[in-house]
């Protein structure tokens, strides 16, 4: 699994510019079979993707992110190799 962790590089008003752009990235994600949850960091400082598949594809994806080539957002991402789920999320191990 990949934690996508988004912090905002400008202003949230500067975000709120290029939001609808992105929301259409991060359904295109969902699309591709990659990503299964997202949302804003409360207080509002960024925002989080969980995402599963290949690295380099999703590396390479997230260059194409609105909020990355208007410099809006800079990407964390974490590798982490699932163990131990709840049930029902079995899918989500390695």
């Amino acid at each position: 699994m990949l934690i996508l962790s988004l912090t905002y590089t400008k202003s949230a008003e500067e975000a709120d510019h290029q939001m609808q752009p992105h929301l259409a990235w991060v359904k295109e994600g969902y699309e591709r079979g990659w990503f299964f949850a997202s949302g804003r960091k409360v207080p509002r400082t960024g925002g989080l993707i969980l995402a599963k598949g290949d690295r380099t594809e999703i590396e390479t994806f997230v260059a194409t992110d609105p909020f990355v080539i208007h410099g809006i957002a800079e990407y964390d991402i974490t590798e982490v190799a699932l163990t131990t789920v709840a049930p029902g999320f079995e899918g989500l191990k390695d």
